[in-house]
């Protein structure tokens, strides 16, 4: 669609203007290329710029589709090729120096060619396309036709050329992959073979590849099966599996970065890593070049080279690296030697030689282009110095008709001259720029910048432009620069919405005269300054994004204001809005561009999102606040894209640019357009801005994106456009004169301002040294520089300080007085108590700071709570999988069981529920068993049946049949384990389903084994679990009973006051597992968080337990009274050993005043003692008794549990050997299983590649035999035109049999005469230095050489090489014969070769042919393997035996691992067939001793007699070779001579020697010729010196024999008559001797024939039999 609306753009203009680009101005961005010896060209923009080197002239080219893509150039024929970048591009051919297109190309490329090559002879182009084709086409230019094309899908290439010796090959390299694609023909049949180079690793090492496909160094397996490739492993069977490598077999290669080709077809390449590759065009084997070091290495910054870019020179390369050197490699044998060539200033990225050897083109990053002389004296000259980066702003010097400048992002100005775009200075700035405006009062520029400042460049003298000064605004980047028309204002917008206003005038020292404020994003600023008025108006237009409008501000500004600007603007500077009568206008739609008409207060914008241009009127009456402005007139614009307006300097033309690329100007008036042209393309994303000279002559328009600078010039300008603009501009130049004239004198006067600026040298060092220290930087104490809107607010900001400078003390001294009162109070609060106390914050006086830090901290908090809840979470979720996965999804929980008194443990099996599937898949196999067993039983009872079994046993078989069932029940159980392969009969299981270890053969066989070996590892878990559970509920019980009585033994030893412990069994954490996942309070370490209501409910059941404490005070007596007598008022018997007898009152008295009642009492209470001391023995005696029978009862207990525990830890360890060989089963099935899938895999790999390699096949016998059949047309055609010539030969004297004899043998010689093509000599110098020297010839060359031919036939058939008495008729006939001959053998020469080239293509295809029938049977036989060895594992079943501990399998410990003749028996039938072998052997012995003897001399005999008919054979044999045997003398020598290789080697180095010295001769010879060609030449000339001086003679002569010869011819005619019968007899009798001396040669010739039949007969081998 754009494409077509740039199309649709030609009728706009009218009839009486038009635009042409008169140059352009860009530098490369690809290769520059030459033309011929003194051209380059190199593609910009929309252009394809020439430029002859040694005038520096320019020749523009443009493309007529928008950009140009790629370029190529073909020097031979002085053609270009570029290609366009839309969709669906072309290729346009165009010859040079004309520049007229020859043709164009068309192909089936979607979006873009990405590379272009001509072959260096013919007329061949190689394109290349990247998305989505990928595709290779070879074109033939001429004929604009396709030849050839490939697609290679994935395969990006960065660099293709022809080889020069050879257009045929072709190299195709990226930074992965280099390959070498061979053109081949047949007639006019082209196509593609590529061959790709195999590169080496990153060390410069090769690597070993082995083939995937039919790899040949397999280890083999002799146990676990064949090993098969990775491949097949993988389960790949499609193409992948070609090309499949798996990632640790993945290794780094080198990376190619550039190719050139060599005068041997060979190929160099520079690699990423620093290493150079020779690689050969014919093996493609490739060749790590070493590097010869010198003594004295280079520099450490350059001894590591990665080649960029390379070009071949004689014994050599030259390359270029990223550090700006230019290198000679020079190659000797495999090593080469680096030497610095050449320095430049940038890093080089493409270097190119000039056709004949004597330039070398050097282009750097930044777009120069050096061209290197070679010579006695070479020199380095600059052919184009680019600028620093893409045009950023460009305007014309006043008055805009010779000089013009440029600025570049990076701050580089360049003064240009207009006429033929020549740099007449550069100045850089070193900072970042955005904007240029030059002023019209003044040579004065302003530069605005992205740090805010903006330069003042004086221009006054072109040849050395200054800064006179620097105005540093603010900190926001400059992005607008604007003078008005009569160049009184400079108005500068910055990016943060600020407009200032300066004085333009230098002699002002362009003074800041204010600012005002306006919208942020600033689009465009207009004004409009007319001669007649003092004033000038300002539009700034800005954007309302979120509004989608516009924004219109407009101000006005009179003349005198720098005079009085102190009056207009306040102390910030700030311009005061009702003094400039600043007004806000709004669109209700978007525009990209708006201007300011000159005339009637109206507007001109562009629209934004739709193609038009409007014109608005503005108000005449004020207004307040904001008006909207409503289109008054709209034109559609037919530009896509957002555009720009410009007006030209008298404000009639409307200039509109938009990114179409299109410049278009338009009538003020009507808005229509009378003049456009398509300076850039929307590719480009058009143009970027445009800039018109005073007079509208001259017309500067540069491209966004495409780099290119357009100079535009009127074709036709005259009438009223002219007349205007041109008047207009003479009265503008007379109302400057007197303002230029001053200013420019104050510029001439003024001296340059020291700001940090460079010259071209010294920007480049600045630059070189900035990029090799990048992290050096330079610490210097400069004064930092302050904005002048900041210098204006800091003297606003001490005006206001002196102004309130009392009041400001007043306010100081207040806050010191509060400061200090708060300090005291903060003193007396920290001696307060801690519940009296306040915080620190209560002491701060800004409440919103205390605000701001408690919603900081709270904020803080809360992200630290959620980055704890989050983990939490996490860590919870984790724990939730965890237990799922190990605890919640198993039946049967992981548990252990501990011995009471020893150490072991016994664990139980984790088991998980079987899933539905498997169940269901268990019972399904269950059922096939089931059926296949019911099925067995069938068959032999139909046998039974046939082989006549009887009815009775038939009766007892149905009566006993349950028995037998029971019988093969227990016979299948009862079978040998070493047979089952395990020991799962030991837990009770049914191995009854299972089938043989030796029957598994199929794969369902195999995992229906597998289901039902899950089963039994199931079934073994399940019982020895059944019997842990036992284990369990009976540690359960013995735990339960010790603890009973463990309540007993802890009464007795609390009866016997016993210090002794109770032993006390309990469960651990891995007995009951399940109480890990439960959280004790007692684990938790961290201190709970209380709450403080729960602290206070605390407090409160506190109180109340003291409450009820004292409550119950009263009743102490009570309960000590309870607690003595334990509640009963019996003793029992349990209370003995507590019972203690009171003892009386009395005992406290002497003895001596006892009574005798007292003493009474004394002896009852001893004897109370005595007997309460023998019941407590007694009881205390029954207690230890019965303590020591309870813990000897539980010690037996226990004891007995450990026993038990014990066999059940033999019983797990039974178990699980059980399950490790069932298990191993199921890994020996599973890895049969997966080898039988590899197999298959393997299979179906082969198959189809045998698939693919049978198509590949049917597609070359097809190209055979078309190939074939064009190769016998084409032989048939040659043959009859190789008949046509014979014909025409033998038919001449036929034609010309009217004409006599000898004139009929004159013109057979010149009939058979040719003439000499003089090849054109080439000069010794160039010889030598062009190192391709004579490129091999084409098809062009041959027309050429055809032409040349005709052309000298031209000179033969001249009248006057006519023989003497010929008819000229007769002449020109013969000359049309000898024309037609001439050409007839051209057409056969041609004929012959291109016959030898179909023969040659024909036997590739043949050769192609066999190579893929050689593949398809070496398929077929890998196929036939692969079966026998599928076959084979099938076969050889992997089965597991049982054998005793300790049993010798083999003697002397000698491992055999090969038994693929051996079988599995029982050993008690070998050593019965052993036996019986022993006795028949002895008996068969005795009787072979017996017949022996007998057979002995029979055999002897007849032995004899064969033997002397052999030799009687071998005799007669031998007499007739000897008769038939041809003897010569080389047999002879080599018979005789008894060091025969000896002697060959000899002869070898004689016949070496004798080349040599041939050799030798021969240049000798060579050189004797070339001298006596020499002298020869000086011998002609002489001799033609001579032959000129004979020739003026000879005239003299020829008037003298003229007038002697009419003198005879009056006088002699009977002379005459005489002569000429003499002549006469003398030629019949020269023809009589001629004749005679004929036959006797005939006859001579017939004796020798005859000779030459009787020896060619001689050597016949004569077959006569014996």
């Amino acid at each position: 669609m754009a494409q077509g609306r740039e199309r649709d753009e030609g009728p706009h203009s009218a009839g009486g203007a038009s635009l042409s680009v008169r140059w352009v101005q860009g530098f490369p961005k690809q290769n520059v290329h030459f033309v011929n010896d003194n051209t380059i060209c190199y593609p910009c923009g929309n252009y394809v710029i020439f430029i002859n080197i040694e005038t520096k002239k320019k020749t523009v080219l443009q493309c007529s589709n928008g950009i140009v893509g790629v370029m190529a150039t073909n020097i031979r024929c002085e053609v270009v090729a570029f290609s366009d970048r839309k969709l669906k591009p072309l290729i346009y051919i165009y010859s040079f120096p004309g520049l007229t297109r020859r043709t164009k190309l068309k192909g089936n490329i979607l979006l873009d060619y990405t590379l272009l090559s001509f072959s260096y002879c013919g007329t061949y182009l190689a394109s290349y396309s990247s998305l989505p084709e990928f595709e290779l086409a070879l074109w033939n230019w001429e004929s604009s036709i396709i030849l050839c094309r490939k697609s290679q899908p994935g395969m990006d290439v960065n660099q293709m050329s022809f080889n020069p010796m050879n257009w045929r090959q072709l190299c195709l390299s990226s930074p992965s992959t280099v390959s070498v694609w061979t053109i081949e023909r047949s007639n006019q049949e082209h196509c593609f073979r590529a061959r790709s180079v195999k590169l080496p690793l990153e060390d410069g090492s090769f690597f070993n590849e082995t083939d995937v496909v039919f790899p040949q160094s397999l280890p083999k397996d002799l146990i676990y099966g064949p090993v098969l490739p990775l491949s097949a492993i993988a389960g790949l069977v499609g193409e992948e599996a070609e090309t499949f490598r798996p990632k640790d077999d993945l290794y780094p290669l080198l990376h190619p970065t550039m190719h050139c080709w060599t005068p041997t077809s060979d190929l160099y390449i520079g690699c990423e890593e620093g290493h150079l590759l020779m690689i050969n065009g014919d093996t493609l084997q490739v060749t790590v070049l070493n590097k010869i070091e010198e003594e004295s290495p280079l520099e450490d910054r350059r001894n590591f080279i990665s080649p960029v870019t390379l070009v071949y020179q004689k014994e050599g390369v030259l390359a270029s690296g990223i550090d700006g050197f230019v290198y000679s490699f020079i190659i000797k044998d495999r090593s080469y030697m680096i030497e610095d060539f050449l320095e430049i200033e940038r890093p080089v990225e493409h270097m190119a030689f000039s056709p004949n050897y004597t330039m070398l083109l050097i282009q750097t990053d930044k777009g120069s282009v050096y061209i290197y002389t070679f010579g006695k004296e070479p020199t380095l000259n600059k052919v184009l110095d680019a600028c620093d980066g893409k045009f950023q702003a460009i305007d014309f010097i006043t008055p805009g008709t010779q000089y013009f400048m440029t600025l570049t992002h990076s701050g580089e100005i360049c003064v240009w001259w207009l006429e033929d775009c020549a740099c007449v200075s550069k100045i850089y700035l070193n900072t970042l720029a955005t904007v240029l405006a030059c002023c019209p009062s003044s040579l004065s520029a302003a530069v605005g910048t992205e740090d805010g400042s903006v330069y003042f460049i004086s221009v006054y003298d072109k040849e050395s432009p200054q800064v006179v000064h620097k105005a540093f605004l603010s900190e926001s980047s400059v992005q607008h620069v604007v003078y008005d028309q009569q160049g009184i204002f400079l108005l500068v917008g910055t990016s943060e919405g600020k407009v200032f206003i300066i004085n333009a005038n230098s002699s002002s020292s362009f003074q800041i005269i204010g600012f005002t404020e306006v919208a942020k994003d600033i689009l465009q600023i207009s004004t409009v300054s007319l001669l007649e008025t003092d004033i000038v108006k300002v539009m700034v237009l800005s954007s309302l994004p979120e509004a989608g409008r516009s924004r219109l501000e407009m101000f006005t500004l009179p003349t005198l204001l720098p005079q009085v600007s102190t009056t207009f603007a306040d102390e910030r500077g700030r311009l005061k809005d009702e003094i400039i009568h600043k007004y806000l206008y709004e669109l209700e739609h978007a525009l990209s561009s708006a201007v300011l008409g000159f005339q009637s207060n109206q507007i001109y914008g562009f629209c934004s999102q739709v193609p038009y241009i409007c014109s608005y009127l503005l108000p005449e009456e004020e207004h307040t606040g904001i008006y909207i402005l409503k289109p008054y007139k709209k034109v559609q614009s037919r530009q896509y894209g957002p555009g720009l307006l410009y007006l030209s300097s008298h404000g009639l033309w409307l200039i509109t640019i938009a990114k179409c690329g299109i410049l278009c100007i338009r009538d003020v008036y009507t808005l229509e357009t009378f003049a456009w042209c398509r300076s850039h393309s929307h590719q480009g994303h058009g143009i970027q801005s445009m800039r018109i000279s005073m007079d509208g002559q001259n017309i500067l328009v540069n491209g966004r994106d495409d780099g290119t600078l357009v100079y535009l010039k009127w074709k036709r300008f005259g009438g009223h456009l002219a007349s205007e603009i041109l008047d207009y501009y003479q009265k503008l130049l007379i109302s400057l004169s007197s303002a230029m004239d001053k200013e420019n004198h104050y510029l001439s006067t003024t001296p340059k301002v020291s700001v940090d600026l460079g010259s071209d040298s010294e920007h480049t060092k600045q630059k070189a040294s900035t990029d090799l220290s990048q992290d050096e930087l330079v610490l210097t104490d400069v004064k930092k520089e302050i904005p002048w809107i900041q210098q204006k607010s800091q003297e606003a900001i001490k005006k206001e300080v002196n102004l309130f400078s009392k009041k400001r003390k007043e306010i100081k001294q207040g806050i010191k007085s509060l400061s200090k009162t708060i300090l005291n109070m903060m003193e007396e609060n920290d001696k307060l108590e801690n519940i009296a106390k306040l915080d620190q914050q209560e002491f701060g006086l800004d409440l919103e700071e205390l605000e701001r830090l408690h919603d900081e901290s709270q904020e803080e908090v809360a992200k630290i709570i959620k980055d704890v809840e989050m983990h939490n979470l996490a860590k919870s979720y984790l724990a939730e999988l965890i237990k799922e996965e190990c605890w919640n999804s198993m039946a049967v929980k992981g548990r252990a069981l501990k011995c009471f008194h020893i150490p072991c443990v016994v664990e139980n099996f984790p088991m998980k529920a079987r899933t539905v599937e498997e169940l269901k898949e268990l019972e399904r196999v269950l059922q096939q068993k089931k059926i296949e067993a019911e099925c067995l039983k069938l068959r032999k009872e139909i046998v039974e049946a046939q082989s006549g079994v009887k009815l009775i046993k038939q009766r007892h078989e149905e009566d006993d049949e349950e028995e037998e069932e029971e019988d093969k029940t227990v016979k299948y159980s009862n079978l040998p384990n070493y047979l089952l392969g395990s020991l799962s009969t030991d837990f009770g299981v049914d191995t009854s389903l299972l089938s043989s270890q030796l029957e598994l053969h199929s794969r369902e066989e195999k995992i229906n084994q597998i289901i039902l070996l899950k089963d039994i590892i199931y079934k073994v878990k399940t019982v020895f679990n059944n019997e842990f559970d036992t284990a369990y509920k009976q540690k359960e019980f013995e735990i339960a009973r010790v603890k009973e009585r463990n309540v007993r033994i802890r009464e007795i030893i609390l009866d016997l006051e016993l210090e002794e412990a109770v032993w006390q069994p309990e469960f651990e954490d891995c007995e009951k597992p399940e109480r890990m996942l439960v959280v004790q309070d007692e684990e938790i370490t961290a201190h709970k968080h209380i709450k403080p209501w729960h602290k206070a409910k605390e407090l409160m059941v506190n109180h109340e337990k003291e409450h009820w404490l004292l409550i119950q005070d009263a009743s102490t007596r009570l309960r000590a009274l309870m607690d003595m007598m334990g509640g009963v008022l019996e003793v029992k018997k349990e209370d003995i050993l507590r019972m203690v007898i009171p003892q009386p009152a009395f005992m406290a008295k002497p003895d001596a005043v006892w009574t005798e009642e007292e003493r009474k009492q004394f002896k009852d209470y001893e004897k109370k003692v005595k007997e309460l001391n023998e019941e407590r023995d007694k009881y205390r005696k029954s207690l230890e008794a019965e303590l020591k029978k309870l813990q000897n009862s539980i010690q037996e207990s226990t004891q007995a549990f450990d026993e038990h525990l014990k066999r059940l830890f033999e019983r797990r360890v039974k178990a699980e050997m059980v399950t490790n060989q069932e298990e191993l089963k199921i890994s020996n099935l599973a890895f049969s299983l997966l080898l039988d899938e590899e197999l298959s895999s393997r299979e179906k790999f082969l198959n189809n590649y045998l698939t693919r390699k049978q198509h590949e096949k049917s597609q070359t016998s097809e190209a055979v035999r078309k190939s074939r059949e064009d190769l016998d047309v084409y032989k048939e055609h040659y043959d009859n035109l190789l008949a046509e010539d014979k014909v025409m030969d033998r038919s001449f004297k036929k034609e010309f049999s009217e004409i006599p004899g000898h004139q009929v043998d004159i013109l057979y010689k010149l009939f058979k005469r040719r003439p000499r093509i003089s090849k054109q000599k080439t000069h010794s110098e160039t010889t030598s230095v062009v190192p391709f020297g004579e490129l091999p010839g084409s098809g062009k060359l041959n027309k050429d050489a055809f032409a040349q031919l005709m052309k000298a036939m031209d000179e033969l058939d001249n009248i006057s090489n006519m023989p003497e008495g010929l008819d000229p008729l007769v002449w020109n006939h013969f000359c049309m014969t000898r024309r037609a001959k001439v050409e007839n053998e051209q057409k056969v020469k041609q004929k012959a070769a291109d016959l030898l080239e179909m023969a040659t293509f024909l036997q590739k295809r043949v050769e192609e042919e066999e190579k893929v029938q050689q593949e398809i049977e070496r398929v077929f036989h890998e196929l036939i393997l692969l079966q026998e060895e599928k076959v084979r594992f099938q076969l050889n079943l992997t089965i597991q035996i049982l054998l005793k501990q300790g049993q010798v399998e083999l003697e002397n410990f000698q491992l055999v691992l090969e038994y693929s003749d051996a079988i599995l028996i029982n050993k008690n039938i070998i050593e019965d067939l052993n036996s019986v072998i022993r006795t028949q052997g002895q008996k068969k012995v005795a009787s072979m001793m017996e017949s022996k003897d007998v057979h002995k001399r029979i055999l002897q005999i007849e032995w004899e007699h064969k033997k002397m008919e052999m030799e009687r054979e071998d005799l007669n044999q031998k007499a007739w070779d000897i008769q038939m045997l041809f003897f010569s003398r080389d047999r002879q020598k080599y018979l005789n001579e008894p060091n025969y290789e000896a002697l060959i080697s000899i002869q070898i180095g004689i016949m070496e020697q004798t080349i040599a010295v041939l050799d030798k001769t021969h240049k000798k010879n060579v050189e004797n010729c070339k001298k006596l060609l020499k002298k020869l030449g000086k011998f002609s000339n002489q001799k033609d010196i001579a032959n000129y001086a004979l020739s003026c003679n000879l005239r003299e002569e020829l008037v003298a024999v003229s007038e002697r010869k009419d003198i005879c011819n009056a006088m002699g005619s009977k002379l005459t008559c005489e002569k000429i019968v003499k002549e006469r007899y003398e030629n019949m009798m020269q023809q009589q001797k001629l004749t005679n001396i004929s036959k006797q040669q005939a006859e001579q010739i017939s004796i020798l024939q005859t000779e030459v039949e009787r020896l060619r007969m001689k050597t016949f081998p004569a077959l006569v039999q014996m």
